[in-house]
């Protein structure tokens, strides 16, 4: 690939938003300030308190659902909005500060050695804490390397930069959800999906959805559904 061809691909970061009224505008204003180098949609998805206004006022890219879809109805939103405008990479961003853009270009730079996604992984050159905390990602890292025979080190992270095969085939596919089993399953399909160490910052504001009842459920529905259910499902392009 030519110097120029890499400067002209066109990069959207998807922000799917939900009650973000305390983090979105320094996530933003980060992004127009540092990054400006990508293009950027925020996908407000319901949200019941002033995220939208503070939006609309900062005049934020920004599309809002009447409804709260949750992250996969928001994410396809942005997958399909990158889809229609021709984006070659499309990147799943949090709204809440715990992705850091400077580690975008290292994940862009990996796709184009001709990967398929890439994940913003915390685990590739550290070692994944011994904690319970940990345990639903180390179950879920054994699951997808049982039945694919590739090791995801960081798989519930949701820092993926998708390339444009796999946005046409999300933007289109209403049963993709952005979580390990879908990418357990595209892996069993050929997808070719790498990892490039990046730092997490925790949560700056807002409540994380995922308290300790509701992890050991997301843990064992993902567990099921990477070793059983993954094995009937069929991939439509």
């Amino acid at each position: 690939m030519r110097l120029n061809e890499v400067e002209n691909m066109k990069v959207l970061i998807i922000i799917p938003a939900y009650n973000e009224e305390e983090s979105i505008e320094k996530v933003i204003n980060n992004l127009k300030q540092n990054y400006s180098q990508y293009d950027y949609v925020i996908i407000n998805d319901g949200s019941h308190d002033h995220t939208s206004e503070i939006c609309h006022k900062n005049k934020y890219k920004i599309i809002d659902l009447p409804v709260n879809l949750g992250l996969t109805g928001a994410f396809q939103t942005g997958l399909k909005y990158a889809y229609k405008k021709g984006y070659d990479y499309a990147i799943q961003f949090d709204a809440d500060g715990q992705h850091l853009p400077e580690y975008i270009p290292a994940m862009v730079d990996k796709i184009e050695e001709g990967y398929d996604m890439v994940i913003g992984s915390r685990f590739v050159e550290k070692p994944k804490p011994r904690s319970l905390r940990m345990l639903g990602s180390r179950v879920i890292s054994t699951a997808i390397k049982i039945t694919t025979g590739v090791h995801i080190a960081d798989p519930t992270s949701g820092m993926r930069l998708f390339n444009k095969t796999l946005i046409k085939e999300f933007a289109e596919n209403i049963n993709y959800e952005p979580e390990p089993d879908t990418v357990s399953f595209l892996i069993k399909q050929g997808v070719k999906v790498a990892e490039v160490q990046v730092e997490m910052k925790e949560r700056e504001a807002g409540e994380s959805y995922l308290n300790l009842s509701r992890s050991i459920v997301y843990m064992t529905k993902m567990f099921v559904s990477i070793i059983i259910l993954q094995n009937f499902r069929n991939r439509k392009k």
